[in-house]
């Protein structure tokens, strides 16, 4: 994979605390960094999966979808209760 070398800002107090973690995790800052932001991407891609996914279940069914899990429900009480 290659890498891209760039330079970010951040605050002291941010800094400081990152060096601290790097050194107890034995990797280098760019290391931290990578996997911080590999990680914001996962949550971010998460998050707008259940997005996407909460936006799908939100909408009501149309009639036709209506009717067929009546159908389902009914078919499926008459499996349950032998009258197959």
């Amino acid at each position: 994979m290659q890498n891209v070398k760039t330079a970010i800002s951040i605050q002291k107090s941010l800094f400081d605390q990152a060096e601290k973690i790097a050194r107890r995790m034995k990797v280098s800052r760019s290391r931290l960094f990578a996997l911080a932001l590999e990680e914001y991407i996962h949550r971010a891609q998460n998050q707008e999966l259940l997005e996407k996914i909460n936006a799908a279940y939100a909408t009501e069914p149309d009639p036709t979808e209506k009717n067929l899990r009546h159908k389902t429900r009914k078919t499926h009480r008459r499996i349950v209760r032998g009258e197959w």
